[in-house]
């Protein structure tokens, strides 16, 4: 993969100085323009600060200046004519990858002033207001042919949403001067706005001051750009923004627990400007209501992010890329085959503005700020299922990053596979699109021969068995499907183990989540995570989990006991919830307690398969009671006398469409001295009848029981 710094010129030129690229068209024939480059002497800029710097939100001491950036003076020529498009007071060093891009209602006006030409553009502009359709290229992009690289979707992009190629992206604001920069906005997000507009040219001299490029600048400002007739401070309103997100990660980890765990991501990247952007810049769900900010059209598009999922591939089919993408901050590890422009230009042809990929947009090792990665991934990386559980739908790359999608025998067995990571079972998403596919790839295969059979048939099971995993929606209990859940996480690995279970915790419905430390004990991050769990799903793992917990409490099974050996099926449940006190540290049930004899369970069986036994109970006068009881599961049980846990009756014989239950679970064990229950298994009365008949003797009372 060649580097996204190390872009050459693309097409025929005459001279050094010149490169031929596509502009801006309100065709669908895009004419080229040439751009030529010219040197000049760096000069002063009319950059005035803030009052404070406080108040501003390109705060020099929030961002990490890219010490290579070259400034430059661009003009733009057709023909005999050409536009000064840059401010003369902010030239330096000359740079082949230039603005491309000027729409191209600007080409042919003469050699004239900034503000004549600012008149022309606003001219053109009241009479199409429609956004100007652009093409974005595999080839002046990367510099690859276009019939060689194998996925159609990622060898160009035309439309008419407002984006940038990274050469212009790349351009330095310095280089374009505040007036530059407000006529290249102007053009692009189809306003008339002068630098009289309120807050606009100190905004634009912030981005020249802290040295972003042009993308940077376009991925911060597209959102708020003052549009309509009214517009208010935006650097104030950008401010509060930023003061509210920091506010909100500030306040979502106490001490160890994450207590806001459906937290939106730090950053996204944003395919139209081609920059990682902090998540409070392109926030719209929460706009500000002090503000007097009136979005244009651009920014009434509702705010979607489509997050990409993909399978790793080993470590000697990758490379640590430095990208201006995210700035530099960090290498992005990406296969050696792959390159972030052509996952861009394949996003933006599935109709994504903004997009989440781990490697790209959460802190990575050997960046500039190791410190910081320590700290942000404490609340960065427990959350990160969040983003998948939105509605917005998943992207997924089932081959590697960016990498076409093929199967061959063997795939599916690899610890690399997709379907056996440990964190992609978060990624699931309720709607997924499979990317990288080509037409004769495996999405596409006709009906399924003989030699086909076996790898086609496990890949749909596949499939199927991931819709199966994904809750939905932000429901009270996960059920059907968190044994599901922990079934797939069974066959899961990782390079770190206490991923795994950081890897449940979104799929599982914790209330609040437990932060993330790389080093710690696999039964200890298991019980962290159990105590903040949703208390239906803890209710589940005590009323059908067969056995008592191997390590820890009882009530509930060990970290190896969920991993190693079988779990029960997934059934429908209610009004089974395991309540947990965290000052004391006890788990506890309220529900019917009684006691009663079982039998005919002491003989082990084959899990799963039903045995059938026997409960005898003692009414008020000493008359004995049974009732046909059975058990879905290997695990032996004593014939004893034994404290009994039901769960509701109420809700297996009441005649209602409301409730689904179909079954009476009851969880046996002892009392302890001190009161507290001890879980020896399990068993349920599956007959309506026979749970109404035991709840009409009123032998049991409904109190509450401290678990051990």
């Amino acid at each position: 993969m060649s580097n996204i710094d190390d872009r050459t010129d693309m097409a025929t030129h005459s001279s050094p100085e010149e490169v031929i690229l596509h502009t801006y068209s309100n065709t669908v024939t895009i004419d080229p323009v040439q751009v030529r480059v010219e040197t000049a002497s760096l000069g002063s800029m009319p950059n005035e600060p803030p009052t404070s710097e406080s108040q501003c939100w390109f705060s020099p001491s929030r961002v990490t200046s890219d010490s290579d950036l070259q400034h430059t003076k661009t003009t733009a020529h057709s023909e005999s004519q050409e536009v000064i498009i840059h401010n003369s007071s902010a030239m330096s060093q000359p740079r082949k990858d230039l603005l491309s891009t000027l729409p191209r209602l600007i080409i042919p006006q003469p050699r004239n002033s900034i503000s004549q030409l600012r008149n022309s553009i606003s001219q053109s502009r009241n009479s199409d207001t429609a956004f100007p359709e652009v093409t974005i290229s595999a080839f002046n992009e990367t510099g690859q042919v276009e019939s060689s690289i194998k996925v159609p979707l990622q060898r160009s992009y035309t439309g008419t949403k407002p984006v940038i190629p990274s050469s212009l992206a790349d351009t330095p604001c310095a280089s374009l001067g505040t007036a530059g920069l407000l006529d290249l906005f102007n053009t692009i997000l189809r306003t008339s706005h002068t630098l009289d507009t309120p807050s606009l040219c100190s905004v634009l001299q912030d981005c020249i001051r802290n040295n972003y490029d042009f993308g940077t600048a376009y991925g911060r400002l597209r959102t708020v750009w003052p549009g309509g007739d009214h517009y208010g401070d935006i650097q104030d309103n950008l401010h509060r923004r930023e003061v509210l997100d920091w506010y909100r990660r500030e306040n979502a980890l106490v001490r160890h627990e994450i207590i806001k765990p459906y937290l939106q991501p730090r950053r996204v990247w944003d395919l139209y400007a081609n920059r990682v952007v902090p998540w409070w810049v392109v926030d719209r769900s929460n706009p500000d209501r002090d503000s007097t900010i009136r979005m244009s059209a651009v920014n009434l598009w509702k705010t979607c992010v489509r997050p990409i999922s993909h399978a790793w591939v080993d470590a000697k089919d990758r490379v640590d890329v430095q990208t201006p993408i995210n700035r530099h901050e960090w290498p992005v590890s990406i296969p050696t085959d792959a390159c972030l422009d052509l996952i861009r230009i394949e996003m933006l042809n599935l109709g994504v503005e903004y997009t989440w990929l781990d490697v790209l947009c959460l802190r990575q090792k050997n960046g500039t700020r190791e410190d910081l990665r320590n700290e942000e991934w404490k609340l960065d990386v427990p959350t990160i299922g969040s983003v998948y559980l939105k509605g917005n739908g998943v992207v997924i790359y089932l081959s590697g990053l960016g990498r076409p999608f093929t199967l061959k025998e063997g795939d599916l067995e690899s610890d690399r596979c997709w379907f056996r990571r440990a964190w992609t079972l978060q990624e699931v998403g309720e709607r997924r699109v499979i990317a990288g596919d080509m037409p004769d790839g495996p999405l596409h295969a006709g009906p399924i021969d003989e030699g086909d059979t076996v790898i086609m048939t496990r890949f749909q099971k596949h499939l199927k068995a991931i819709k199966a995993i994904h809750p939905g929606s932000e429901q009270s209990s996960l059920s059907p499907g968190m044994f599901g859940v922990l079934s797939e996480m069974q066959n899961r690995v990782s390079t770190n183990p206490v991923d795994k279970v950081a890897g449940l915790a979104i799929p599982l419905l914790a209330t609040t989540l437990p932060a993330y430390y790389e080093s710690q004990r696999l039964e200890d991050a298991w019980t962290t995570l159990l105590n903040v769990m949703h208390r239906g799903n803890r209710g589940e793992l005590f009323f059908w989990y067969p056995e008592p917990g191997d390590a820890g409490k009882k009530w509930r099974p060990s970290w190896d006991q969920v991993m190693k050996k079988p779990l029960p099926a997934d059934k429908i449940s209610d009004g089974m919830n395991i309540n947990r006190d965290d000052k004391t540290d006890d788990d506890w049930h309220e529900g019917l307690v009684g006691q009663g004899l079982v039998r005919g369970l002491a003989a082990g069986g084959v899990e799963r398969d039903i045995r059938y036994g026997e409960l005898i109970v003692k009414d008020a006068d000493g008359i004995e009671h049974t009732f046909n009881i059975i058990a879905h599961h290997g695990y032996p049980i004593p014939e004893g006398t034994y404290t009994l846990l039901g769960s509701n009756p109420a809700m297996v014989y009441m005649v209602s469409s409301y409730s689904l239950v179909r079954t009476q679970y009851w969880v046996i064990g002892q009392t302890l001295l001190d009161e507290k229950f001890e879980k020896l298994s399990v068993f349920e009365m599956v007959d309506k009848n026979e749970v109404r008949r035991l709840n009409d003797l009123h032998i049991t009372e409904e109190r509450r029981i401290v678990l051990v």
